[in-house]
Formats: C-alpha cells, structure tokens, sequence
C-alpha cells in the first residue's frame, strides 16, 4: 500500500514514528505520551482531512518476545471494527439498489422469516433492534472457521427466537450482527463479503484492510495482548466497587448473571481455552468473521472511510451516491441505556453512533469501535477520517485511549477551522 506520507512537515518525537501536518501537532503529542508512558506496547494512528494525510503515526512493538517493531504498514486484528467494513459493504449493496433497508429480511433470507422473525427488517436487524444478540445453540470459534459447520450455524440464525419483539428494544448483537450479515450479504450479491470490500473498496482506496485475511499479510501481523483473565476480573471487580454507575461496571454485573444478555451475546461463539488470544491464530485470520476478524493497519482503516467522509467519491472515483452517504449523518435508532453494553448509543444502517463526547462532537460523524480500542471512525462535518490500530487490549467499553487520541484530533486548529 503506497501511503502519502512526504507532504506532512512535523516529525514525531521518540518513541514514536512517522510525521503529522502543522497544526496536527496536539495528535503527535498524545500518540508521543501513549507510547511513552507504557500504555502502549505497539500501535499506529492515521487520520485523513479533506481526502488529505494529516497524521501518520506508528511505534512500539508488534511482538514483545522477538521485540519486532511495529512499523509503518504493521496490521492487527481490530475485532469489531470489522463491524463498519461490514456495514460499507451492505450500505453498498443498498446504493446499487440491491438491498431495502426497510425490507424484511425474510424477502432475501425465507427461511429465516419464522419464530418470530417474519416481519423483522433489514433495518431493524442491522441497528441492534431485532432481539437476536445471541444463539441459543452453543458453538465455538473453531466451528466458525470449519466449512463444514456452515449449514449448522445457518440453521442455528434460522431457529432463534427473538429476545424481545423486534424494534421494541435495543442491544448490541456483539457477534451475531456479523453472521447475519455474511448469510444475507451472501445471499443478494452472489459472493463473500470480503471478495466484495477487497475489489470495490480496499483496493481502489488503497486500504490495506482484509476480511479474511490472505498469507502474503502474515509477516506484517502484529500480535495481540489481552488483559490476562484474572486482570480483568479483578479490575471489572474495582470498578463495581468504585465506581459502580460506571459502563465498565453495569456490563460486569450483567455478565455475571448465567442467563443474562451481555453474557450470552459476548460467549457464543466461545473463543476456547486460549480466550481472545485465539484472534491471532491463522484459522481466525484466515476466516471472514464479520464480527471481529479483519486485519488492518490504521492507515488501511483511514482510507477505507475516505468516500464516506466527501460524499461518496475519493479522487474521482464514485463509491455511493450522496443520498445514500447523507443518510448516514442521522441516528437510525438510540437507546440511552442499550440491553447489552448498558451505555447510550446507536446504529444508522449497521453504522455505529456514538455519544458527542466519545470519538467526536459532529452527531453526523459515525464508523465502529473494536473490542481492546481499535476504531474506525469518519466525521463527514469536518470531512476526517481515522483509523487506530494497537495490539495492548484495553479492558474498558470504550478504550481512554482511543477517546484521547481523537480529542487531541479535535483540539487540533486545522480542525476546529474546518
């Protein structure tokens, strides 16, 4: 992937690398401290202004054991990040009038139009209103990457009965929305869905995202650090004890109830002995899971959003139509308290909404936040991109990191002049 990166002036400071824009220094700064500090082992954080590179940053290390360092084009798993390549690739079908928003689902997947799913829409499905953020039939990861568990995961979606009548509430379909999503997208374009981005986004865009992710990319993987499972446990413990209205301690007092919601949407598929370290084996790379598997450097995140943030078009090539970019700017549903994550936020068209305070103060701006912190995002106001990719997983809903790193992009002055 050619990256643009002579134009911009400012040098990053040790330990990281790479340049920033003048003006964007506040990012350097931030990135800079992030590394510094040690709250970062590896992590790179790209952002576009106006389809122009603003800031291109990287640093630390991809592998703590062999101290490779992360470098320019370092990719990493960016779990549901992959939710936004996801929704791209459905928002296109939808501009090419392939796919109704308000259809049921049922007209492009019959047999999924039963036990109280007949009348459930496209729509409703894809914002995290259709009652279905878990299965009933217990499955693990490595069934999820065995062709031959193909028809019985088809028939597992097609047997579920709702949690709650379609459109009545909201809740975030943690991994269902990815299987939902590869069935339908399947079924109306007559390919995979990662084929699809490959060819119609990644590739023109010069991004170097993947879903289902190809051996020549191995070598540039970087390797993912989860918290270890008594770290977590022990800080999602403090957090119930000190601050118990926070996110962080709703979802850990959700989750620990046998039968609830959180806790059935977050372990089926269960990731197995190894947890989420299962995410750096080839079988979960190699798989297009919708949910959680691309791969991607944060520039590769950057540039798959840029038609999103200029209308529909990037250097003369059109991706959508401006109707169907322009839809995305509204929240297509809110919930201030959704079933699963217990936190406001919303969906537009598979989209993720967030609060103004999050990742941006434009309510227009939209894209997918990944489990551990990794983030897509595109503000069509400011007409910004950005991508973060990292591989020490934070254990928060919404990663301190991520949130300071974009409201450093906000304090920037090329920013707020817009």
């Amino acid at each position: 992937m050619s990256l643009p990166h002579d134009e911009l002036e400012i040098p990053a400071a040790w330990p990281a690398n790479g340049r920033v824009a003048r003006g964007y220094e506040p990012v350097a700064r931030c990135f800079e401290d992030l590394l510094s500090s040690g709250r970062e082992i590896g992590a790179s954080f790209a952002v576009y202004h106006r389809g122009r590179c603003v800031v291109d940053l990287w640093g630390g290390l991809a592998d703590v054991a062999s101290a490779r360092p992360w470098t320019r084009d370092t990719r990493i798993v960016v779990f549901s990040v992959t939710k936004g390549l996801a929704a791209m690739a459905l928002n296109m079908l939808s501009d090419r009038g392939l796919l109704e928003w308000d259809a049921p689902v049922g007209q492009y997947w019959p047999e999924l139009a039963r036990h109280g799913k007949e009348r459930l829409t496209v729509r409703t499905l894809f914002q995290h209103r259709g009652g279905l953020p878990y299965l009933d039939v217990p499955f693990t990861l490595s069934d999820f990457t065995d062709p031959s568990r193909v028809g019985d995961i088809r028939r597992a979606l097609e047997l579920q009965r709702p949690a709650w009548e379609p459109e009545r509430s909201q809740g975030y379909h943690a991994l269902t929305y990815g299987m939902y999503a590869t069935e339908l997208f399947a079924r109306i374009a007559g390919e995979p869905m990662g084929l699809f981005l490959e060819r119609e986004v990644f590739e023109p865009l010069g991004s170097d995202a993947r879903l289902g992710t190809p051996a020549r990319f191995d070598a540039q993987t970087a390797t993912l650090y989860p918290p270890a499972d008594g770290d977590r446990i022990r800080r999602m413990l403090g957090a119930m004890l000190m601050r118990p209205r926070s996110t962080e301690a709703r979802v850990a007092r959700a989750t620990i109830a046998p039968r609830s919601i959180p806790r059935r949407a977050f372990l089926n598929p269960h990731p197995g002995p190894s947890g989420l370290l299962a995410y750096n084996d080839l079988p979960a790379r190699r798989a297009a899971l919708a949910w959680a598997s691309a791969t991607a450097s944060a520039q590769g995140v950057a540039r798959a959003y840029l038609p999103f943030a200029s209308g529909g078009a990037f250097e003369g090539r059109r991706f959508l139509k401006p109707p169907s970019v322009s839809a995305l700017h509204d929240r297509g549903g809110w919930s201030e308290r959704d079933r699963v994550l217990n936190k406001p936020l919303g969906w537009t068209r598979g989209f993720l909404k967030e609060e103004p305070h999050i990742f941006s103060p434009a309510r227009e701006s939209f894209g997918h936040a990944g489990l551990g912190g990794a983030l897509g995002w595109c503000d069509p106001v400011h007409e910004l991109t950005w991508g973060y990719a990292l591989n020490r997983l934070d254990w928060h809903v919404r990663s301190p990191r991520a949130i300071a790193l974009c409201r450093a992009l906000y304090a920037c002055e090329a920013v707020r002049e817009r």
